[in-house]
């Protein structure tokens, strides 16, 4: 909607010209930046020719994800993300985003999901035997990893189901676990990325040669008609099974391993988990996943600690206004989910670890967009209910039988890359319960 008044005031900014990327050299500017400017700021970059605003109030973040969303598309920094999955629908915009996402969602309906929760048992009673076997070994692991390959195989085989035992068969091991062997996002994890479409191009035409339709997150993909009845293309088939494995192993990942982490940290926490998961009745399905609320509130506010998505941005395509601020057309918008969720008059005591912030009676009147690791409005995170699901199912599961504590002290120093992750492995010890 464009807005062409000119008396509109200015938003304030520093006088100096400064770049903001999603990059760990962007983090302590943003936090000394909105020390000073806590809503809003305008700033004069020097590496583009438009301004950039970093926004940082639920109602300015309601206008732009959601009221006026059309108006918004991918801002600076998803070029690194699109060598990675092409055009999914992570990174793709207008009618190609809004098929795309139509084509997509089947594959994250409920019954989908209700599907998927003996794979996720299953997966999760591998681990804890694993676990269970290290503890009474007094053999430490790494969380990091640990959470990376466990994230890494519910993804995989959420998507592929018993097509991944082929493709390890035909490919001699699992040809996926570049992703949790290696942190790195650059072009050189790209190209190794996609020398694997290959591989699930070769699922694809077996699939097709075989004609049965599987009940997984592929087999729904490659059902998926769009309004004029034809098939996702093979490239935009591809896409989608990039975006959904890096985008959805990632951000498990992190979010596991971090509430691991703080729940060591916080035992009366880790006895309000301990206590529901032992007294919980009923089965991991997903009609009965809402018996878990206290696992929920943990993932929530590790979640609100730290997002994986630290950091995300957006471009105006036309004149808009942001609360009383104009924002020119061209405009690159910045919005930062760390730093919203560590605003005191939003979050009292912000630092604090208490994941009775989101019990129901004190998460009702929060303002809606104060609270965004999925983001907010049309384009919020496809895949946040699966990734819920999955991480009551692993905490229940494993909770029953293990806590976790901290082998010496951990070295928590952010990396706030792509995904915000931990630079220091954080080693765990297991203990039978």
């Amino acid at each position: 909607m464009a807005n062409n008044n000119s008396f509109s005031p200015v938003p304030p900014g520093p006088g100096e010209k400064i770049d903001i990327h999603i990059d760990q050299a962007s983090f302590p500017k943003l936090e000394q930046l909105l020390q000073n400017y806590t809503d809003i700021c305008r700033i004069s970059p020097e590496s583009r020719s438009t301004d950039t605003f970093l926004l940082n109030h639920p109602d300015y973040l309601k206008r732009v994800l959601v009221e006026n969303h059309k108006n918004y598309i991918k801002g600076p920094g998803f070029e690194r993300v699109k060598l990675l999955l092409g055009n999914g629908i992570i990174v793709s915009d207008g009618e190609l985003w809004k098929q795309q996402r139509r084509m997509v969602q089947p594959a994250f309906h409920r019954d989908m999901l209700n599907r998927l929760t003996g794979m996720m048992q299953a997966a999760s009673a591998e681990l804890l035997a694993q676990w269970e076997a290290c503890a009474e070994e007094k053999q430490a692991i790494n969380l990091n990893e640990t959470m990376s390959r466990f994230a890494l195989e519910v993804v995989l085989r959420g998507i592929f189901g018993d097509d991944l035992d082929w493709l390890i068969e035909i490919h001699g091991e699992n040809p996926f676990t570049i992703f949790s062997e290696d942190s790195s996002r650059d072009l050189n994890l790209a190209v190794k990325f996609r020398a694997l479409i290959k591989l699930m191009m070769a699922v694809i035409e077996r699939r097709r040669g075989l004609n049965e339709p599987r009940q997984d997150m592929l087999g729904a993909l490659m059902l998926a008609k769009d309004l004029d009845g034809q098939p996702m293309p093979d490239k935009a088939l591809i896409d989608e099974i990039m975006t959904l494995i890096v985008a959805g192993h990632e951000t498990s990942a992190t979010t596991l391993t971090w509430m691991w982490y703080l729940l060591s940290q916080h035992p009366d926490s880790e006895a309000c988990l301990h206590r529901e998961v032992d007294e919980f009745s009923g089965q991991l399905n997903f009609e009965q996943l809402s018996g878990l609320g206290y696992c929920k509130q943990v993932m929530y506010e590790a979640l609100r600690l730290y997002p994986p998505v630290w950091l995300f941005s957006r471009k105006a395509l036309e004149d808009d206004k942001v609360g009383e601020y104009n924002i020119p057309a061209g405009s690159d918008i910045f919005i930062s989910p760390y730093f919203l969720h560590r605003r005191a008059d939003l979050w009292p005591k912000p630092e604090d670890f208490d994941p009775g912030r989101f019990a129901e009676a004190n998460a009702k009147d929060r303002h809606r967009t104060a609270y965004i690791p999925f983001s907010a409005g049309p384009r919020r995170c496809i895949g946040d209910v699966f990734a819920t699901v999955e991480i009551q199912i692993h905490m229940s599961t494993i909770a029953r039988r293990i806590a976790l504590k901290t082998v010496d002290e951990p070295r928590i120093e952010l990396e706030a890359a792509i995904n915000l992750r931990n630079k220091h492995p954080i080693m765990m010890m297991p203990v039978i319960r």
